[in-house]
């Protein structure tokens, strides 16, 4: 069965981790090497089954294909989840042990943080292996990459506005920021920089209380974000809060948020472009944060790194191009820009007199 899967997800590499000692239940999928290593974060989240983490480590790293194939660098596509309930069950030995089990793949993987995981567990994964990005600064890292993330959600933003209204006056519009994590957080701090009209909602009151106090954002309910007057939607949290049951609700325009697989399923992305709103596809605006860490493999400069957050204008630019030129909704074209440079480059590093193999276009499914 589960070779059945990877057979329709394109993946290369799916290993398990596991130590009974430390507590460490993991799962490592290496999607696409085809533009480098994988680089992907890892993810620490109390799964309801092990059937669940893999359903999600396999979307989550083929999407890290695609991002980085969008984004422009020289890095493949992977992803790790580590099962457990990030409140309780971290300890050094845990992080340690899944540093080695990155540490056998050789550099075929490079994990990074995610959901659940800071820069202190990766300094103890980072014990243990040397392919980790997103350690402290003391090691030539680049530490918490969520205000880069931030600043490239609004890059994409910017250009999303630009296509949608024709400025790129953050402060004219009003925003729904659904997440107030680390770059859910940072992201409201961009918008009232610029003197935007800001609702939040988190499951977390402190943040919210947070955001309100120090922001002067407005407050809404869970449910209720939805159903806000904004021109944007911003999704920060977890993904598929756009769906069947919400979409039919959204006042917004326009949909531009930091949060991944923002799209339930592709025929959701489908409709949205039906009801005339523009969707900046996720993981195109949201790669900021591995922009950053990739700039580690070669040597950490936080100028240069500004400097490509900036890149993230022009690729949702050229996305809305590929999306006029193709006539297809712009989740695809996003796909389409990804695949067309993974095709081309993986073309290049064959010896002179050899085929490249087929891309399995269109493998995502949903990110």
């Amino acid at each position: 069965m589960i070779f059945e899967t990877l057979d329709t997800t394109g993946h290369e590499q799916v290993v398990f981790c596991h130590n009974k000692d430390a507590g460490l239940k993991a799962i490592i999928a290496i999607h696409n090497t085809v533009l480098g290593p994988a680089l992907g974060g890892t993810r620490m989240w109390p799964y309801p089954t092990e059937a669940d983490a893999l359903k999600d480590v396999l979307r989550l790293s083929r999407g890290m294909t695609y991002k980085n194939a969008v984004a422009g660098l020289n890095i493949g596509g992977g992803k790790a989840v580590i099962i457990g309930d990030p409140a309780t069950d971290k300890s050094e030995a845990l992080f340690r042990a899944f540093g080695q089990f990155v540490e056998s793949l050789g550099g075929r993987y490079i994990t990074a943080e995610d959901v659940g995981i800071d820069v202190n567990d990766m300094e103890y994964v980072y014990r243990e292996t040397e392919y980790v990005t997103g350690v402290h600064q003391v090691h030539g890292g680049s530490g918490d990459p969520s205000p880069f993330t931030a600043y490239g959600t609004l890059q994409g933003l910017m250009a999303t506005l630009n296509r949608k209204y024709g400025d790129e006056e953050v402060g004219k519009y009003s925003y729904a920021v659904q997440g107030l994590g680390h770059v859910g957080m940072e992201f409201v701090k961009l918008l009232k920089e610029r003197g935007a009209k800001i609702f939040v909602t988190d499951i977390n009151k402190q943040l919210v209380d947070k955001a309100v106090s120090e922001y002067g954002a407005e407050a809404v309910g869970l449910e209720e974000i939805y159903d806000v007057a904004a021109d944007v939607y911003s999704p920060c949290a977890l993904g598929g809060t756009i769906n069947e049951q919400t979409l039919p609700r959204l006042k917004a325009q326009v949909i531009c948020g930091a949060a991944n697989n923002q799209l339930a399923n592709n025929a959701i992305g489908d409709e949205v472009e039906k009801r005339g709103i523009l969707y900046a596809p996720d993981y195109a605006v949201n790669a900021g944060g591995v922009m950053n860490v990739s700039l580690e493999i070669d040597g950490y400069n936080r100028e240069r790194a500004m400097r490509m957050m900036r890149t993230i204008y022009h690729n949702l630019a050229r996305i809305y191009e590929i999306s006029e030129r193709d006539g297809v909704p712009t989740y695809m074209a996003a796909d389409r820009l990804a695949e067309e440079r993974i095709i081309a480059i993986g073309k290049l590093k064959l010896p002179l007199g050899r085929t490249a193999p087929r891309f399995q276009g269109r493998i995502r499914g949903n990110h």
